[in-house]
Formats: structure tokens, C-alpha cells, sequence
């Protein structure tokens, strides 16, 4: 017996279990322990490689299992593909233990839906509910709250939503239809008209806009893994004026260009000095970045490229 049902130990003592299923595959694959769901993540230049890999990892983890009297759940099993190239040949015919592996489009991952080729609109517009459910409570409870109760239900509720993965779908086409909820909400904070300008609202209530919470968060990523981005002068010691700047790579995938690696180092290098300066103290630059994205509140990333061209 593990332990009652509902006990604070069982948790831990299932991750206690399992904690050495990592070494059964790290050599073919990348393993992600999070709580009780495991995901195993599988690279390959090519489909004939990606299948070898499967076979390889699928069979150790048959081994892992057996060692560990543990079976893997079928009903909760599944294999996605992801891939970038429109003519990258399927992985068909997964099996373990000569059961058939299910395969997905799409996945669930710790919130976020992600489709196999990695677009944002299903993830999109599942919080899209949710926002429009918290425009209707924010217009039941105007009338008898204060400015500042609204902006507490606004700050617990709608921007908890909107923040959560924001680095990866941020820069997305599909972010519009949540900027234009955001704009819904702070115009029904505030009393205003369907049409009238949210700019000088976002202003007056300190509130970032998607798109500079966007940045808010790319940024503060890149702070916190420095260690992860290379600058230019440890590429060439050319002295130039760009020599302190993140190394941004040439990269021609469009998905990659957008991506957080990306995009971020080129957020990163248009910020002015004065914010660059205080990137060694993650405290004080997220405290001026915030300051200073409130001032400007850019409503699309082409606003903050424009506004340090």
C-alpha cells in the first residue's frame, strides 16, 4: 500500500518511485517529470531516424517498467509528431508490447494546447471563454465595487490568464483576438464606450497592454537564463557598437524566427541602454522595464521596433 488516497505523502513517494526513469533514456531522449504526467521528448533529423529512436527509447522504458512492476496506461498514452516541413514523412505503426500506441495532432501540455505544427490558435481560443466569462462578471460587479476592487478581479482572474504561456504564443497572429478581449475588459473597468481608445486607459490604470506584458515576460526569460544566449563580443572581438549585444543567430524557419530564443535576443538588443544596463540586477530591471512599458503601453511588437529604430 502506498498510503490513503488524498494523503500529502503519496505524491511524494510516487516521485520517489519513478525518480530514476530519467536514466533509463537519456542517452536517445529527453524526459520531463512533472508531478505524476511524463512526457519523453524524441529528436531526429529524419522520420527513418525518429522511428529507430522510438524503437530504441520505447524499449527501454519496457525494461524500466518490468524492473519497477509498473505498466504503461494505454487510454493515457499518446505520440504527437511535431514538425516544421509540410512534406516530413509520419511516424505510423508505434507500438509497445504489441499494443498500438495512439496518435495525436494535438496535446494538452501542462495548460497549454499545442497542434503538431505548432500554431496558437487552438490554445487561443480555449482561454478565449474563460476572458469573455471574466468581461461578464467585471460588468455585473462595476456598479458596486470600487476602481480599485476591479482592478484587484482583474489582476486575479483575466491577467493570470493571459500571462500564463504568454512567451510562447505571445507573438503569435491568433494574440490579437485576446488584445482586443484585454481592451474589452478596460473599457468596462473604466465606463467607457465599445469604441473609445483604450491608450490613455491603460495609461491611467498602471496596466500593461498584451503586447508589452509579451515583452515583460521575454525579457525577464532572458535575464534569468543568460547563460543560455551568447553576446557578440564572445563571437568576434570586433569593437563595434553592437559588440555588447545578445549574438542573434541567422536562422531562415519562420517558426523559429518567432520564437522565444529568437525574437527574444532581438527584443533584448533594441531595449535602450539605460534598461540594458541593469539586466545584472533581475530585481531592479524588471522594476524599471515595468515602469517603463507602462509609459509607452505598445499595442504590437512593431510598435517597440519602430519606437528604437
Amino acid at each position: 500500500m502506498w498510503g490513503a488516497q488524498g494523503s500529502i505523502l503519496v505524491p511524494l513517494l510516487f516521485l520517489l518511485y519513478i525518480n530514476d526513469l530519467p536514466k533509463a533514456v537519456k542517452h536517445k531522449a529527453l524526459p520531463i517529470l512533472i508531478a505524476d504526467n511524463t512526457s519523453i521528448l524524441i529528436t531526429s533529423p529524419n522520420s527513418n531516424q525518429l522511428q529507430s529512436n522510438l524503437n530504441t527509447v520505447f524499449a527501454q522504458l519496457n525494461k524500466w517498467f518490468k524492473s519497477n512492476l509498473l505498466f504503461l496506461n494505454f487510454e493515457k498514452t499518446y505520440f504527437i509528431q511535431f514538425n516544421n516541413a509540410s512534406k516530413c514523412t509520419p511516424v505510423t505503426g508505434i507500438k509497445y508490447e504489441e499494443e498500438q500506441i495512439s496518435i495525436a495532432n494535438e496535446t494538452k501540455f501542462l495548460g497549454l494546447y499545442i497542434n503538431n505544427n505548432l500554431p496558437w490558435k487552438i490554445h487561443t481560443e480555449s482561454i478565449k471563454n474563460k476572458l469573455n466569462s471574466a468581461c461578464y462578471v467585471m460588468r455585473l460587479v462595476k456598479p458596486y465595487v470600487t476602481t480599485k476592487t476591479l482592478k484587484m478581479i482583474y489582476f486575479s482572474y483575466f491577467h493570470f490568464i493571459i500571462t500564463y504561456g504568454l512567451i510562447f504564443w505571445g507573438n503569435s497572429s491568433d494574440s490579437i483576438k485576446i488584445f482586443r478581449l484585454q481592451k474589452k475588459i478596460i473599457r468596462i473597468l473604466m465606463g467607457c464606450r465599445s469604441r473609445d481608445s483604450c491608450r490613455k486607459l491603460f495609461l491611467d490604470l498602471e496596466i500593461l497592454t498584451l503586447h508589452s506584458q509579451y515583452i515583460l515576460s521575454l525579457l525577464l526569460f532572458m535575464i534569468r537564463n543568460k547563460n543560455q544566449f551568447q553576446v557578440n563580443s564572445e563571437i568576434h572581438q570586433i569593437n563595434t557598437r553592437q559588440h555588447a549585444n545578445l549574438y542573434q543567430p541567422s536562422v531562415s524557419v519562420t517558426k523559429y524566427q518567432k520564437g522565444v530564443h529568437c525574437i527574444g535576443v532581438k527584443v533584448f538588443n533594441m531595449l535602450p541602454f539605460y534598461l540594458k544596463a541593469e539586466s545584472d540586477n533581475p530585481k531592479k530591471f524588471e522594476a524599471v522595464l515595468q515602469k517603463y512599458l507602462c509609459k509607452n503601453y505598445f499595442y504590437s511588437l512593431d510598435e517597440y521596433f519602430e519606437l528604437h529604430s
